[in-house]
């Protein structure tokens, strides 16, 4: 999508469930919304996953003159904004996670938690940036493009790799440089002691641009931050090393959780079935259910959904199978008003419903699938 956003035409996409989490992400310096493509099919399911081309960068309108974090910070609150989003979980990469940092210090009860990859407080010397600004000016980007291949990247000849190199020499010369006055003129005096929410700092074992030690000063500017590593992995890592990203990012996730229990329980419970409903069938708990309502609660929401063994997708799917095959219909209406949270599609659900009429018996998929058509027709 393209949104006007104050002075500039910003492009980005939000996958995911609409009632999920939201989920932001900010890419680095040079390239654009794509270094996160290998993360999102998994995040989606479980989060609002909202990306963007900064400013400069991507499809995204380009001005010219100096940027600042500030001026990111901005950009990034107007998306959240135009898409009616309040709070956010922000994830950003190099530049990203400064910028992500400039968010957090700005406006902190716009922000869930940050997971900052690969980046700084300052990235110094500000000669250095002043240096690109003013080669890439007078010849573009390719002038960058041996000098920051091998910062980026532990394996320069993979095709993840060539492909940043493209996205690189497709940066418009002015975004380049005016976000690079940006990382220019950053500094840790913005962001330091100003950012209260849950943070986990990741860096890769190898990378050359925010180094580790870089990157545990990040984690110290930050009371209570977590700090986690990238195994062989360079500056940028989500396309080198995709899985262990995702890993990296899901655990940060992981800790957010309340231990397994009745808080958990409640809190998935909310998630995946929606606020609304949970509440009205709180109202009508009596003494008699009031024991296997908890215990429900915590133990199947608060011991089994918050495994981390398969995502809520799955679960969603599992379940809509289980209650099909065994006519559980009560159940079967719940679970697929639920797909509305879990990210689960109209068709999966018909997928998983051919799979229990080939299994359980015509019979069973086919009054399931008359079910799943009146629920789907539903308004939300």
């Amino acid at each position: 999508m393209f949104l006007k956003l104050g002075d500039i035409v910003v492009h980005a996409t939000v996958e995911g469930p609409e009632e999920a989490p939201p989920l932001l992400m900010l890419h680095s310096i040079g390239t654009s919304m794509h270094v996160f493509a290998p993360q999102v099919e998994t995040l989606c399911r479980t989060h609002r996953v909202i990306r963007m081309d900064l400013r400069g960068h991507g499809l995204s309108g380009v001005t010219d003159g100096d940027y600042s974090m500030e001026l990111h910070a901005d950009d990034a609150l107007a998306l959240l904004d135009a898409l009616g989003v309040r709070r956010a979980h922000v994830l950003g990469l190099s530049i990203g996670g400064r910028i992500a940092m400039q968010v957090a210090a700005q406006a902190p009860d716009r922000v869930l938690s940050l997971i900052l990859m690969d980046t700084a407080l300052e990235f110094l010397p500000p000669k250095a940036w002043q240096d690109r600004i003013e080669a890439v000016m007078e010849i573009g980007t390719q002038a960058l493009v041996e000098v920051v291949m091998p910062r980026w990247v532990a394996d320069p000849d993979l095709p993840s790799s060539q492909g940043l190199r493209q996205m690189l020499l497709r940066t418009d010369r002015r975004g380049y440089a005016g976000s690079a006055a940006a990382l220019r003129d950053a500094r840790a005096a913005q962001v330091a002691g100003h950012i209260t929410c849950p943070t986990t700092v990741l860096v890769g074992t190898v990378d050359i641009a925010t180094p580790p030690e870089v990157a545990r000063d990040v984690q110290a500017a930050i009371p209570g931050s977590r700090y986690a590593e990238i195994d062989g992995a360079g500056h940028l890592p989500t396309l080198e090393f995709p899985e262990a990203s995702t890993a990296a990012i899901l655990a940060h996730f992981a800790a957010l959780a309340p231990p397994a229990g009745r808080e958990a329980g409640l809190a998935v419970r909310k998630a995946v079935l929606g606020e609304a409903h949970v509440a009205r069938a709180s109202g009508n708990v009596t003494p008699l259910d009031a024991p296997f309502q908890d215990w429900i609660t915590a133990n199947v929401w608060g011991g089994i959904w918050t495994r981390p063994g398969l995502t809520r997708h799955t679960r969603s799917l599992l379940s809509i199978a289980m209650m099909a095959a065994l006519a559980r219909h009560e159940e079967l209406e719940l679970h697929i008003r639920a797909t509305r949270n879990t990210g689960v599609t109209p068709e999966e659900i018909g997928e998983v419903l051919l799979q229990v009429g080939a299994y359980a018996g015509v019979p069973a998929a086919n009054a399931a699938l008359k079910i799943a058509k009146a629920v789907l027709k539903e308004t939300p």
